[in-house]
C-alpha cells in the first residue's frame, strides 16, 4: 500500500504530504489545479523518466519520496538487490530531480537507479493513465491477459520447455544441413587445419625458448668476440698476461710469507679463493663462447619453426589452444564425415519432440479456449454493470502463420467487442470508442484482480469519456475493486468521488509570490462541499449540497453491501 506521498517543488506544488490510506482515495479538483504532477511524482517514484520541466521555477530541485508497505515479492526482491531492509518496517522511497534534469534515487537510503526502482514499482503499483485504455488495442497484450485469467502458467510453462528446447535443436539441424551443402569444402578446410597442427606439434615453453636462442645466434659474431675479449682478460692473449695468470702469483708470493710470519694467513687464503673464482668465471666464459657455436643452416631452421609457432600462437593464443583446437578439428572432421548419419538421427528426434510441443501446444490451446468462454461471460456481465447491456465481448483465436507455432503456443489471440446490439464483434481499434476503451479496461481489471496484479491501482482520470449512469457504475465498480487492495482515482464526476473511502482537494492559488497548489484530506463536511462544487459548478447551493449528501449516502449503502456480500 502507498501510505504517504511528500511532494517538493514538483511544478505548481511546492510542499505536499499526501497521507494515502486503505480503501479507494480519490483526487479531485478543477483542470490544471495540479493533479496530474501527483500522478507523474508517483510515475517519479515508480522509476518513470523525468525531466527538468517538473523541478518548480526558481527551485534547485525537486523531491518526491513514498513511505510503501511491503509485499512478500518486494521483500523478496529487496533481499536479492541487497537493499537494507528490516522486518516490520515499510519501504522508504526517494527521487531528486535537479533543474539541470539530474535524477537520483533512493531506496531505504541506499542508492539506486531508475531501473531498480521500476522493477521493484511493478511488484507494488499498477497506474493506468487517461489514456490508457489504449493498452487494449494492442493486441499483443490480449493472449496474456487471457492466460492471466485462466491461470495458464503451469501450462505455458510447460510449453514454453518444450519450444525452447525443440527451437535449439532446429538450430542445430538447421546448422548441419548448412554445413551439408559445404561439406567437401568443410572437409577439405579441417584436414589442412588437421595436418597443419599435427606437424607443428606446439609444446608449452617452445616458442620463448626458440625466440632466446634465435636472437642469440643472430648477434652470435659481435657476442663470441666480446666473450673472447672477457676470457682473455682473465686467462691472457698473445701479447698480455691474463688476470689469472696474475693471481697465481699473489696467491704463491703470499703463501711464501708465511714460512716466515704466520700472521698473513688470511691475505694468503683471501689470495687463492679469489684466483680459484676467477679461474671458475674463465671457464664458464669459454662454456658461453662454445654455447654460440651453431652448424651451418641451424639459424635458417630455428627461424623457420619460431616463425610457425608464431603463426599458430596470432591463429590460437597457446601452444595449449592449438593442441585443443586439433582434438576439436579432429571431432569436427568426424561429425562431417558422418553428418548424413547425424542428420538422419537428428531429423528423426526433432520429429519426436515436434509432436511433443504440439501435443502440449494444443493442451495449452485448449485451456486457453475454455478460459476464453469464462472470461467472455465475466466481461460481458462486468460491461452489463457498467452501462453497456447490449455489448458482446468475444475472443478470436488465430492459427499461427509459417510453421503453425512458436514460443507463445499455437495461435494468437484477440479480443473482439460489439458495443451495440445487432453490430458484429469488431476489433477494438475499429470499435471502441474512448469511454468505452475506459470501461472494458476496468472491466478487466475487476475480472483479473485475483490474478498477479499489484496491490495498488491508480487510474488517472479513467471517467474520460463517460457521464450519468455509465460514471456512477464505473464509480461501483472501482468501489469493487478497492476492496482487497489500495485505489487511487483521479476523477472530475461526482459519481466517482462519492464512492470515496478516502478523498482529497486538489486546489491551485496564485499570489504575487507565484502559483501554489495545496492539497487537503476532506472530512464528512468537505467531501459534501467537494461533490456540490463537481455537480453544480462554482457557485454552491443547498441543492447541490442535498445532491451530495444523496450521493454520499448512496455510495455507502452501496459500499455496505458489498462488504456485506464479500
Amino acid at each position: 500500500m502507498l501510505e504517504l506521498l511528500h511532494i517538493e517543488n514538483a511544478a505548481v506544488i511546492e510542499r505536499a504530504d499526501i497521507p494515502f490510506g486503505p480503501g479507494l482515495n480519490v483526487l479531485t479538483g478543477e483542470t490544471g489545479t495540479g493533479k496530474s504532477i501527483i500522478i507523474d511524482a508517483i510515475g517519479a517514484i515508480l522509476g518513470d523518466r523525468v525531466s527538468r520541466e517538473l523541478v518548480r521555477t526558481g527551485a534547485e530541485a525537486a523531491r518526491i519520496t513514498a513511505e510503501l508497505t511491503p509485499t512478500e515479492t518486494a521483500i523478496a526482491w529487496l533481499r536479492d538487490n541487497e537493499i537494507d531492509f528490516a522486518p516490520g518496517e515499510n519501504i522508504l522511497v526517494s527521487r531528486r530531480i535537479t533543474a539541470e534534469g539530474k535524477s537520483s534515487c533512493r531506496m531505504n537510503g541506499t542508492p539506486v537507479t531508475s531501473a531498480q526502482l521500476r522493477d521493484l514499482g511493478e511488484l507494488l503499483v499498477d497506474v493506468h493513465g487517461q489514456n490508457d485504455g489504449r493498452r487494449l488495442l494492442s493486441e499483443n497484450s490480449h493472449r496474456a491477459w487471457l492466460d492471466a485469467f485462466g491461470g495458464l502458467g503451469e501450462l505455458k510453462e510447460k510449453y514454453g520447455s518444450l519450444y525452447r528446447d525443440y527451437a535449439e535443436e532446429s538450430g542445430q539441424l538447421e546448422s548441419l544441413r548448412k554445413s551439408e551443402d559445404e561439406k567437401e569444402f568443410l572437409e577439405a578446410k579441417l584436414k589442412k587445419e588437421i595436418r597443419e597442427l599435427t606437424a607443428a606439434a606446439p609444446k608449452d615453453g617452445e616458442e620463448e625458448a626458440l625466440e632466446q636462442r634465435v636472437r642469440k645466434l643472430r648477434y652470435a659474431e659481435k657476442l663470441t668476440d666480446q666473450l673472447t675479449l672477457a676470457y682473455e682478460s682473465f686467462h691472457g692473449g698473445e701479447r698480455s698476461e691474463g688476470a689469472v695468470d696474475q693471481l697465481v702469483t699473489a696467491s704463491h708470493a703470499l703463501n711464501s710469507i708465511l714460512r716466515v710470519d704466520e700472521s698473513y694467513a688470511a691475505l694468503a687464503a683471501d689470495a687463492e679463493d679469489l684466483r680459484y673464482r676467477a679461474e671458475d668465471l674463465a671457464d664458464r666464459l669459454e662454456d658461453a663462447r662454445r654455447e654460440l657455436d651453431y652448424s651451418p643452416g641451424e639459424l635458417d631452421r630455428l627461424e623457420e619453426r619460431l616463425s610457425i609457432l608464431q603463426r599458430l600462437s596470432r591463429k590460437y593464443g597457446s601452444a595449449a589452444a592449438a593442441r585443443d583446437r586439433l582434438e576439436k578439428a579432429k571431432n569436427e572432421l568426424e561429425d562431417v564425415q558422418y553428418l548424413d548419419e547425424h542428420l538422419e538421427k537428428l531429423e528423426a528426434d526433432l520429429k519426436k519432440k515436434k509432436a511433443k510441443l504440439l501435443a502440449a501446444g494444443g493442451e495449452l490451446s485448449e485451456a486457453r479456449r475454455k478460459a476464453a468462454q469464462s472470461l467472455e461471460t465475466a466481461v460481458e456481465a462486468e460491461l452489463k454493470d457498467l452501462s453497456m447491456p447490449g455489448a458482446r465481448f468475444r475472443v478470436s483465436f488465430m492459427p499461427k502463420p509459417g510453421e503453425g507455432f512458436d514460443a507463445s503456443g499455437l495461435e494468437d489471440v484477440r479480443f473482439l467487442l460489439s458495443a451495440n446490439a445487432g453490430q458484429a464483434p469488431g476489433r477494438l481499434s475499429h470499435i471502441a470508442s474512448g469511454g468505452e476503451l475506459s470501461r472494458i479496461m476496468l472491466a478487466m481489471k475487476n475480472v483479473l484482480r485475483a490474478s498477479a496484479d499489484p496491490e495498488v491501482l491508480i487510474f488517472d482520470e479513467i471517467d474520460t469519456g463517460v457521464s450519468g449512469i455509465a460514471a456512477q457504475r464505473v464509480g461501483e465498480k472501482l468501489a469493487g475493486l478497492a476492496r482487497d487492495r489500495q485505489v487511487l482515482c483521479v476523477t472530475h464526476l461526482p459519481q466517482l468521488a462519492a464512492m470515496a473511502d478516502i478523498q482529497f482537494s486538489i486546489v491551485k492559488e496564485q499570489s504575487s509570490e507565484g502559483t501554489f497548489t495545496h492539497v487537503t484530506r476532506l472530512d464528512g463536511e468537505g467531501r459534501k462541499r467537494e461533490l456540490a462544487r463537481l455537480i453544480g459548478g462554482e457557485t454552491v447551493t443547498e441543492t447541490t449540497l442535498d445532491s451530495a449528501s444523496e450521493l454520499i449516502a448512496a455510495a455507502d449503502r452501496f459500499k455496505a453491501g458489498i462488504r456485506k456480500n464479500g
